[in-house]
């Protein structure tokens, strides 16, 4: 029968309010159909009907009463069963608003709590320091494990940074030697970046106020060191050479300046300045550095490896200049990295090994 039908069916005997009437293959829907199909009903049916109190139903399909008799009597049986139907319906959303309010409320008085219990720990002398503690540590990436015996100097260290104060050599030292199995070294790449911009100001505040060059070379080293070469450039282009006789001091000016100029690629300004620093002190290894990595970083892997070697030979550590290397190794386009590659390997194969690592 089509969905219509049942409607139709459940229609003429009043019971359309009635979910079962309308599902084929219900019990109260098969009922009907067998009525309508002029089949005598069932004492189970006819039990199915008183208990689901459809007198006036029972009657008709025990022929106690005709259609007309069935209609005055379903009327009213149906009018009073949608009526108590939207009043437990009323009921029962009335109880759930209840329960829905009491939810609120409740959750409500959880909330502020709660609330309270964080404004109580959030004022708390103790809490604030510790909140401020991990702020410190995530700040600079140590949020990870610290050892016991590490964490009072170590906090001390990141506040006092923190505040642009400078460190106690022994405070540098300290760091870059201690570490546990988190942390190789507690001097992150964070801390380093913060350590030198605090050197770098204290040099530049130096320099303006003695006008003293070496104070303008210790800040713009600094200033390179925190990605700030720009910062450095502004500071030597101030300087004029022409009036300093000290070669020592011209070397040192030449070599940082193109140290910042090779920061940001401007290669040529960087090998010229590299060139007239090794020229005012061919005895310091630091313009060598310069050239040997500007001239790597261009191509020029035969010269700049050279001028490594005339660096070590002058008495730049090994272990420095190999930590050098792999730096600039590590950034290299790939054509000059296998040229470097190769010409490290013929040096030294077993010093050189970590390049068969790319």
């Amino acid at each position: 029968m089509h969905s219509d039908i049942y409607k139709d069916i459940a229609i003429k005997y009043h019971v359309e309010d009635l979910a079962g009437a309308l599902i084929p293959g219900s019990r109260l829907s098969n009922i009907l159909k067998e009525l309508e199909n002029g089949r005598s009903i069932s004492n189970y049916a006819h039990d199915f009907l008183f208990k689901n109190a459809l007198y006036a139903l029972l009657r008709y399909t025990k022929n106690e009463t005709n259609f007309a008799e069935f209609l005055k009597s379903a009327e009213p049986e149906q009018s009073a069963r949608k009526r108590d139907a939207k009043e437990r319906f009323l009921k029962e959303q009335s109880e759930q608003n209840l329960q829905r309010e009491a939810l609120q409320a409740r959750m409500k008085v959880t909330q502020e709590r709660i609330a309270a219990e964080k404004r109580s720990f959030d004022k708390s002398p103790k809490n604030k320091a510790k909140a401020k503690q991990f702020e410190l540590r995530d700040k600079y990436n140590l949020s990870l494990f610290i050892d016991k015996d590490d964490y009072p100097k170590l906090m001390d260290i990141l506040r006092t940074v923190d505040k642009g104060v400078r460190l106690p050599e022994e405070d540098f030292i300290w760091l870059w030697k201690n570490g546990n199995n988190n942390y190789r070294t507690y001097f992150t790449i964070e801390l380093r970046e913060r350590y030198h911009k605090n050197e770098a100001k204290f040099y530049a505040i130096e320099f303006e106020n003695d006008k003293n060059p070496w104070s303008a070379v210790n800040a713009s080293k600094h200033f390179r060191k925190c990605n700030s070469a720009n910062k450095a450039v502004s500071l030597l282009s101030s300087i004029d050479v022409s009036r300093i006789k000290d070669k020592r001091l011209k070397s040192a000016i030449y070599t940082t300046y193109g140290g910042a100029k090779r920061d940001l690629m401007e290669w040529a300004e960087a090998l010229s300045l590299g060139e007239q620093a090794h020229l005012l002190n061919p005895k310091s290894f630091h313009p060598c550095t310069l050239l040997g990595a500007v001239n790597i970083q261009t191509g020029n892997v035969g010269s700049g490896l050279e001028w490594y070697r005339k660096a070590e030979e002058l008495g730049y550590n090994q272990e420095a200049i190999d930590d050098e290397l792999r730096g600039i190794f590590n950034h290299l386009e790939i054509s000059i990295q296998r040229e470097l590659k190769e010409h490290l390997l013929n040096i030294d194969y077993e010093r050189y090994d970590w390049t068969n690592d790319w």
